[in-house]
C-alpha cells in the first residue's frame, strides 16, 4: 500500500544517526505490516536496515538475533544449528515458532524479529518463541544507554510494550542454557491456514541446567505467560499455575472465544507435561 501522507525517508548508518525520533516518524525494518494498511499519522520513515546489524550471532553462551533479522533467517537457523550446535536441542522450536505467523514466504523474507515483537500483537510468532526460550530484549533508549529486559516484561498487551517515545529494539538474546533443553510446542487456529488461536511451548532443561520444567501460553492470551516449575508438575500443579492467568488476559477476537483459548491452552499444556515427562 502507498503511504501517501510519507514526504520522506532517511536510512542512518550509526546510532548517532538515529534520533532525534518525532511523533510522525516511523520505524521501518521489513514493513510488512506498515505497509499493509493507512498509516496518516506517518510523515517520515527511518530505515534502519542502513545500521547493517548482522542478523544472527551464535556464541557458545547463546544467540543475539538482530531486530532486523528476518522470520526466514530464523526458520534457517534451525537447520544450521543441527549441525553447528548438536547439543542445542531446542533448534526445532525456532522453524516451529516461525509456523504460527500465518504468512507466505514472500512475507517471511522480509518480516522481521523485532517488527513482530514491537507490535506486541497476540498472536505474534517471535513473541511465542522469544516466551519460550528466556529470551532477553535490548532496546536502544532515545534519551541514551539502552536496558535490557525479559520479552514477559516488554509486551505488557494486546499491541501494548514497555517502549518509550524513540526507543528502539535492538537485538533478541535467547540464552545457550534454554537452547539446550528439549522442547515442546503446539499451536491450534480455527482453520488450517488461520492465523494462531493457541500456541503453547514447553521446555524441559538438561540436569546440568537444573532440569527446570517451563510452559508457556501466548496467541492465547493478551501478553506471554510463562510459568516455571523446579521439577516436573503433576496435572494438578499444571492447572492450578494455568487458572492463575485474569480472565481478562484471554484473547477476544474473531479467531477464538476466550473460553475456548482458556481450555484449549490447558489441555495442549497438558499434552505438553505428558511429552516432555
Amino acid at each position: 500500500m502507498d503511504l501517501n501522507t510519507v514526504e520522506t525517508a532517511r536510512t542512518p548508518t550509526s546510532r548517532d544517526d538515529l534520533w532525534p525520533l518525532g511523533p510522525g516518524d516511523s520505524i521501518l525494518a521489513g514493513g510488512t505490516w506498515l505497509f499493509s494498511e493507512p498509516q496518516p499519522h506517518v510523515r517520515r520513515l527511518v530505515d534502519i536496515t542502513g545500521l547493517g546489524w548482522p542478523p544472527v550471532t551464535v556464541t557458545d553462551d547463546g544467540i543475539e538475533l538482530a531486530a532486523t533479522c528476518t522470520v526466514a533467517g530464523v526458520s534457517r537457523l534451525s537447520a544450521r544449528l543441527r549441525d553447528e550446535r548438536p547439543d542445542w536441542a531446542a533448534a526445532p522450536l525456532l522453524h516451529r515458532c516461525c509456523t504460527a505467523l500465518l504468512a507466505s514466504f514472500k512475507i517471511w523474507a522480509t518480516a522481521t524479529v523485532g517488527g513482530n515483537i514491537c507490535l506486541s500483537f497476540p498472536a505474534g510468532a517471535m513473541i511465542s518463541l522469544a516466551a519460550g526460550l528466556d529470551a532477553e530484549l535490548t532496546v536502544w533508549r532515545a534519551a541514551g544507554g539502552d536496558y535490557r529486559i525479559p520479552v514477559t516484561e516488554f509486551v505488557t498487551g494486546a499491541a501494548t510494550n514497555v517502549l518509550e517515545p524513540g526507543d528502539v529494539l535492538r537485538s533478541v538474546w535467547l540464552p545457550a542454557a534454554a537452547l539446550r533443553a528439549t522442547t515442546a510446542y503446539r499451536k491450534l487456529a480455527p482453520s488450517p491456514l488461520g492465523r494462531s488461536g493457541v500456541v503453547v511451548t514447553g521446555r524441559r532443561d538438561t540436569l546440568a541446567d537444573g532440569r527446570r520444567f517451563v510452559v508457556s501460553v501466548t496467541a492465547a492470551t493478551v501478553r506471554p505467560y510463562v510459568f516455571a516449575f523446579a521439577n516436573m508438575p503433576s496435572p494438578i500443579e499444571l492447572e492450578a499455575v494455568h487458572a492463575t492467568i485474569p480472565d481478562e488476559a484471554w484473547t477476544r477476537d474473531a479467531h477464538g472465544d476466550p473460553d475456548w483459548r482458556r481450555a484449549v491452552s490447558l489441555v495442549l499444556a497438558e499434552q505438553i507435561r505428558r511429552e516432555l515427562s
